[in-house]
């Protein structure tokens, strides 16, 4: 408990600290939503593409990985419309609570899978982003249509899908060390010096970009999306890959990810496409400061 607590506390003291620059206004309001954008459009994807191809693959066990993340992401789909049915939501804030179910954080995900695990968590990391941001994006925009609200719901889709610099950064990665060709050298230093600034960054801006006022618009629709996503979410995976015999490093980094919170994206979805917005600020928020108690527990007693 105490190695994992020691490992997670940098990861979220700079979550934290980034709530402290909000409140400071340091060095602005508009610095830090360009800082989140430049991370998530240079830094991240020259983290992964590094990472990914200058490093061997993970082989042994992908097609169970792969069966498990599936099985468990279909059954929380399941799990959050029953759930939101039966709490009796509106449309808006279902698909808000939908996301607050399902999503994750990447960057809370890939800094703790690193801190934890070093290269293995990072390549472990990599093959559940590649294959499971189009599946939840998919999901999300989908439920939107059908609610209703997301009347250019399908555009949105594709062209998140298409231009998806995480998605695209692992596609290369992988193509570069599959092919044989590798990473060009002069282009290793390069983007080593341009992925050490990727995850501080992005968890400083995951920090700046919660809503504390949001902890006044409570529910049962709010605590009920932060059991199923920092409870539910993780025990059903722990169980599936007890189930399936999961390999024990693939187990344990892949538990980092679904232990971690709902992702700041989903405020910028909701909005989009005519959620909830107000709720879904409020689950992100709360689900982040309880993920700094839930996710050292969980993986102390599962991992």
């Amino acid at each position: 408990m105490l190695t994992v607590t020691a490992a997670l506390g940098p990861v979220f003291a700079l979550v934290v600290i980034g709530v402290g620059l909000r409140w400071l206004r340091f060095p602005s309001l508009e610095f830090w939503p360009l800082a989140e954008r430049f991370t998530y459009y240079l830094l991240f994807p020259s983290l992964l593409v590094l990472k990914i191809s200058t490093t061997e693959l993970p082989v042994a066990g992908v097609d169970s990985v792969i069966l498990a993340l599936l099985l468990v992401l279909a059954a929380m789909i399941l799990i959050t419309l029953l759930c939101g049915r039966w709490l009796g939501l509106g449309q808006a804030a279902s698909s808000s609570f939908f996301q607050g179910g399902v999503r994750f954080n990447t960057y809370v995900g890939l800094a703790a899978a690193t801190e934890l695990f070093g290269e293995t968590g990072l390549l472990w990391g990599a093959l559940f982003l590649g294959l499971m941001i189009p599946l939840k994006n998919i999901a999300c925009v989908v439920l939107f249509v059908l609610l209703g609200n997301g009347r250019s719901g399908w555009g949105a889709l594709f062209r998140s899908l298409f231009t998806n610099p995480l998605i695209l950064a692992c596609l290369l990665g992988a193509v570069l060390n599959l092919s044989g060709l590798g990473m060009p050298a002069p282009l290793v230093p390069v983007l080593e010096l341009l992925s050490r600034a990727a995850l501080p960054l992005g968890l400083l801006a995951v920090g700046f970009g919660l809503e504390l006022r949001a902890l006044k618009s409570g529910g049962s629709a709010l605590w009920s999306a932060c059991l199923l996503k920092l409870l539910i979410y993780p025990l059903l995976f722990a169980g599936l890959a007890v189930l399936l015999q999961l390999p024990d490093q693939a187990r344990a980094v892949l538990l980092v990810f679904a232990a971690v919170p709902t992702s700041p994206a989903a405020y910028i979805l909701a909005r989009q496409l005519g959620g909830d917005a107000p709720l879904m600020a409020a689950i992100i928020t709360v689900q982040t400061l309880l993920a700094m108690l839930t996710m050292p527990l969980l993986l102390a007693l599962l991992g």
